[in-house]
C-alpha cells in the first residue's frame, strides 16, 4: 500500500471519529514513514483538496461537502489548532457576540483572545485574528457547544468589556455600540458587576458604563456604577482614544470626556 493511500485511509478514520484537525508530525509518526515521504503524501492530498495546512505542522481535513468553501466550520477543529499552538484561548469580541445572539454585524473573521502575541491565519475559507490580552486569566468565561465539543467563550458581560478594550481594532465605537444594542439582551447585571470587578483597567469599565447610559440601559449601568464608585475615585478618561481630546464631561457620572458621539447602525 503506498503512503498516500495509507494517509487517506487514516484521514477517513479520523473523520469517522469526528476529528478534523491534526499535526503532520504525529500522523507521520503513527504511520511509521519518513518525514519526507509524509510531507509528499500530504502535499498530494492537499493538491486534491483533501486537506489544508493552517500552520507548518497543523492540517485540517476537508470533507467533500466543504470543498467549495475550502474548509469546514472553525468549531470543527479550533480546539485541536489551539492545542497544537500550545495556547490557552477563548472566543471573543464580535465572534463571541454572535454566539450570544448579537448577529447584526456578520463578521467573517474568527476573533480569538490569547495571552501572548500570535500571528493571524489567512487561508481560503478561513480568517483567524488573535488579540493579545494581558489579564487573560481573569476573564469571565462560559462554555458553549461547538461541533467537536464545548468551546471557551467570553461571557456576554466580559465580551462587552473586551469590545470596548479593542474598539479601535474592530471598527471603532460605532461598531461597538451597534453590537451592544443586541448583546445587552443577554447580559445580567450581577455578572456584569463581577466582570467589572476583575477588570484590571478601570477605564474600560468607565467607557462601557457611559455607552450603556447612552443606550438607555440604566439597570445594567446603575449596578455597575454602584459596584465601582466606592472603591476609589474614578480617573478622568476620554471616550474615544482615536479622536481629538476635546469635548466636555457634562457632569456624567463616569468622568468620561465626551470627545465622540457613537452612532449605531441599527
Amino acid at each position: 500500500m503506498n503512503h498516500e493511500k495509507r494517509f487517506s485511509d487514516l484521514l477517513d478514520d479520523f473523520q469517522r471519529r469526528g476529528l478534523y484537525g491534526f499535526e503532520r508530525s504525529k500522523v507521520v509518526g503513527a504511520l511509521s514513514v519518513s518525514s519526507s515521504a509524509g510531507s509528499k503524501s500530504l502535499s498530494r492530498l492537499a493538491a486534491k483538496g483533501r486537506v489544508k495546512r493552517l500552520r507548518k505542522d497543523f492540517h485540517v481535513i476537508v470533507p467533500v461537502e466543504y470543498t467549495r468553501q475550502g474548509l469546514p466550520p472553525s468549531d470543527w477543529f479550533i480546539e485541536d489548532l489551539m492545542r497544537s499552538l500550545h495556547l490557552p484561548y477563548y472566543i471573543g469580541l464580535l465572534s463571541a457576540a454572535r454566539m450570544h445572539g448579537a448577529a447584526h454585524q456578520q463578521v467573517q473573521q474568527l476573533q480569538i483572545i490569547v495571552p501572548k502575541q500570535e500571528r493571524p491565519i489567512e487561508v481560503t475559507g478561513l480568517s483567524i485574528r488573535f488579540f493579545k490580552k494581558k489579564d487573560f486569566k481573569a476573564t469571565q468565561l462560559v462554555s458553549l457547544k461547538g461541533h467537536s465539543g464545548m468551546l471557551p467563550v467570553s461571557s456576554p458581560e466580559a465580551t462587552a468589556l473586551d469590545l470596548v478594550r479593542y474598539a479601535h481594532q474592530i471598527g471603532g465605537l460605532d461598531s461597538v455600540i451597534t453590537v451592544l444594542l443586541e448583546l445587552t439582551e443577554s447580559m445580567d447585571s450581577e455578572r456584569l458587576v463581577a466582570a467589572s470587578k476583575v477588570e484590571s483597567e478601570i477605564v474600560y469599565v468607565q467607557r462601557l458604563g457611559w455607552l450603556l447610559d447612552h443606550l438607555g440601559k440604566s439597570t445594567l449601568a446603575d449596578k455597575m456604577h454602584g459596584a465601582i464608585q466606592n472603591s476609589k475615585p474614578l480617573p478622568r478618561a476620554v471616550l474615544d482614544t482615536t479622536a481629538p481630546r476635546v469635548g466636555s464631561m457634562t457632569g456624567n457620572r463616569w468622568r468620561i470626556l465626551e470627545n465622540s458621539t457613537p452612532q449605531s447602525d441599527l
